[in-house]
């Protein structure tokens, strides 16, 4: 009897497991085009990101042989015209060959050019925070003569903000800016209070104590003298 009991298990067993293996194969064949279609676009998509990758470094190596090439040029005028001559493929890439443009265009007489181009990058949002800033920057360094310092301080304060790549150096320029007013107290203030950031180079730092200096202040202390 135990016999044939354990006949009919092991018969049952056999059934269940021709049972599941049937099952599997027609899930397989009903929904195997899935995982198919997934190790195809698995596959694909890494190809296709490593021809993006080596079509993206073909790009940036023509981008940087072309500006290299044009900024051998004898004089600005024809540095400027190379330069202008270089087609960039993307934003990112336009707004890099924008800064060295209006960097030698200043060099060829063209100020107000220069200012122009860099505010365009500054005004691009889809350009990355680094590029924006960095042009914003420069075109206040450029309006020194034809801005005032009120409205220059503002244009520094917006790129000095928590995060921002060039804080310090907009920072820098916003006490300078009270300097430049005749109000040395709050000149000092800032600069004062520009030594205790966290990440200052030591040529940065350097600077900042030297200005504290001229400035009658003592640098890494409290200024010996508040008088405006």
């Amino acid at each position: 009897m135990e016999y044939a009991v354990s006949q009919s298990d092991s018969f049952i067993d056999e059934v269940t497991e021709e049972v599941r293996r049937d099952r599997l194969f027609a899930t397989f064949r009903k929904y195997g085009w899935i995982a198919a279609t997934l190790v195809v676009l698995i596959v694909g998509g890494a190809a296709y990101y490593e021809y993006q990758r080596a079509q993206d470094a073909a790009r940036a190596e023509a981008l940087g042989d072309a500006m290299l090439t044009a900024l051998e040029q004898e004089n600005p005028a024809e540095r400027v015209a190379a330069l202008d001559a270089v087609e960039a493929e993307g934003a990112d890439a336009r707004a890099v060959l924008d800064l060295s443009l209006a960097a030698e265009m200043v060099q060829a007489g063209d100020v107000a050019g220069a200012v122009d181009l860099l505010n365009g990058v500054a005004g691009n949002a889809e350009l990355p925070v680094m590029y924006r800033s960095l042009a914003k920057f420069r075109a206040l360094a450029l309006q020194a003569e034809t801005l005032s310092p009120e409205e220059r301080r503002a244009g520094y304060e917006e790129i000095a903000g928590p995060g921002s790549p060039i804080r310090l150096l907009a920072l820098e320029q916003v006490a300078m800016t009270y300097a430049e007013e005749g109000n040395r107290a709050e000149a000092l203030s800032r600069l004062q209070a520009l030594q205790d950031e966290a990440g200052l180079t030591p040529d940065l730092l350097r600077r900042i104590s030297q200005l504290i200096v001229v400035l009658g202040g003592t640098p890494g202390g409290a200024d010996a003298d508040q008088d405006g």
